[in-house]
């Protein structure tokens, strides 16, 4: 099936209800969902995004602008993931946890708006990628993924929002803040809030796909391949190692693997043969209390 044949069959399909939500983070899947639900229904297509502790506020910002891009209307809920136990402990089914309240909240609003539909971003690549508790989550919620059902995958995601013109076509992945905790250490609102604010720093320097990993006071930096040189940069090495040792990380450090998906989740197959890096320092280096 062509892309063509395939964009004509999400359309058909949104077209069919009689209107949608669309979770939406403002990241180039959710906001091609959205921008296909829109075609599809008009003004009875509606996105809403969840405003939490552990999205940035840069992501809220992008997700308000480009709403506003689509012309979609946009909807936000407000919850707190803290308030779960089962999320806080922060073990292997922690974005199980996350999404179904994510989505259960989501579920709230569609019904206040008279909504029946939800859908989301996940696209025909994401099975594939290793250990995805939170897709779980989507199936038994029973969430639509028109993405997914139409089998349009990541690449051509991107083509669509090409097509599009949409601003995120080339967006980089953004994963909510507990990600950069590794798994078996609490997410605390406090950890939550150093890792925002040393992502800033990243961004301000203009660095594009990044994460900063929090192992308990040790910060791990990680870049793209394409962006290790600018890493490596003396000035840029003074400003992260002195901005992150102000927000209370004892030690700040650039991991030379460069940026790896998931690489604090178990069954993470680039880890797999390696410890983490708060393994390798676990006896020489002390941890906060």
């Amino acid at each position: 099936m062509t892309l063509d044949e395939k964009l004509s069959a999400v359309r058909t399909s949104l077209a069919e209800r009689d209107g949608v939500l669309v979770a939406f983070s403002g990241g180039v899947d959710s906001a091609v969902v959205a921008t296909l639900a829109r075609d599809a229904l008009g003004d009875d297509a509606v996105a809403c995004t969840a405003r939490s502790e552990t999205l940035p506020e840069a992501e809220l910002g992008d997700a308000k602008r480009v709403a506003d891009e689509i012309g979609i209307r946009h909807e936000l809920v407000e919850f707190s993931e803290l308030d779960n136990p089962d999320f806080v402990t922060n073990d292997g089914e922690r974005c199980y946890h996350c999404r179904t309240m994510r989505l259960g909240k989501m579920y709230e609003r569609a019904q206040e708006l008279g909504i029946d539909t939800v859908c989301d971003g996940t696209n025909a690549s994401d099975p594939g990628e290793g250990h995805r508790p939170g897709l779980r989550a989507v199936e038994e919620l029973e969430v639509f993924s028109p993405l997914l059902a139409h089998d349009i995958t990541k690449d051509e995601v991107r083509e669509i929002a090409d097509r599009y013109d949409l601003s995120v076509a080339d967006k980089p992945s953004m994963a909510c803040l507990s990600s950069r905790i590794p798994t078996g250490l609490e997410v605390t609102e406090e950890k939550l809030s150093r890792v925002e604010k040393a992502e800033r720093v990243l961004r301000t320097w203009g660095f594009t796909q990044f994460r900063v990993r929090d192992h308990d006071g040790l910060a791990r930096i990680e870049v793209s391949e394409e962006e290790l040189d600018d890493a490596l940069d003396p000035e840029f090495v003074r400003a992260a190692r002195d901005h992150l040792s102000d927000l209370g990380f004892d030690h700040v450090t650039l991991d030379l693997h460069g940026y790896q998906t998931g690489s604090v989740s178990p069954a993470n197959e680039a880890y797999d043969e390696e410890p983490l890096v708060a393994d390798v320092f676990a006896e020489d280096y002390p941890t906060r209390k």
